[in-house]
């Protein structure tokens, strides 16, 4: 997979993206990851990436020409434009969740557009983007960090990122569920216990424990969650 992002500030990114499983990725796998500078692609000697709305209002707007120049110079380096998932972080977007992760992970390329200050020229939107993507109901500075939110939900389900799969497989949201309570050395740790089915060594015993677990998180945490799950073992046909 192919990663670019283009962004008026990539030292936000370059840390994360140089870290833990992220790091790990753009080792074990066939994983490029490319930061482009929006300001390397403008025309004027201060660089301007940015200027008043047309009509008034508060704020300043990221003109088009720069992620135009940058888009169409990162096309140049592709076999086919048609392939790439250019995905823009915005408030206006759909709800980013395991589902959207697991799509986009079986992509080739993705492009990613940071937007900054008021808003982004709705013709680099319209020209460009095959996605508007939200990572929730609230407002950042910027889309440097739900870019990284994306990318590390998206990378880490590519085979090969993370050692154990299974691992990734029983993670929150892969089912509708939410996951289940963990507990490891010390047995008992300031008077607190470990669950009993837990030493037992019973795996079917534990499964059963867990998966209740599971159940009851998500049926007080995120009941819209459990309704979903619900409504999924409806149609198959299955119980709880």
């Amino acid at each position: 997979m192919r990663i670019d992002v283009i962004t008026a500030f990539p030292r936000i990114l370059q840390a994360p993206l140089n870290e833990s499983i992220l790091k790990q990725a753009r080792r074990r796998i066939e994983l490029e990851v490319r930061l482009w500078d929006l300001r390397d692609f403008t025309r004027d000697k201060h660089r301007t990436i940015d200027d008043l709305p047309y009509g008034g209002g508060p704020g300043m707007i990221l003109k088009p020409e720069p992620f135009f120049e940058a888009l169409e110079y990162i096309f140049r380096q592709t076999r086919d434009r048609r392939k790439c998932r250019v995905i823009f972080p915005t408030p206006q977007g759909r709800r980013f969740d395991q589902a959207v992760a697991r799509e986009l992970a079986k992509e080739n390329h993705l492009i990613f557009l940071c937007g900054h200050y008021k808003a982004v020229d709705q013709r680099v939107i319209d020209a460009w983007v095959t996605d508007e993507i939200s990572i929730g109901d609230f407002i950042l500075t910027g889309g440097e960090v739900p870019t990284l939110a994306v990318i590390d939900a998206v990378v880490r389900l590519i085979p090969g990122v993370i050692g154990d799969q299974a691992s990734a497989e029983t993670d929150s949201f892969q089912d509708f569920l939410l996951d289940c309570p963990y507990y490891t050395r010390p047995e008992v740790y300031r008077g607190m216990r470990v669950p009993e089915v837990l030493l037992s060594g019973h795996h079917q015993n534990i499964d059963r424990w867990r998966r209740q677990q599971r159940l009851e998180r998500t049926r007080t945490r995120r009941p819209d969650l459990y309704e979903k799950y619900r409504r999924l073992r409806q149609r198959n046909n299955e119980s709880p």
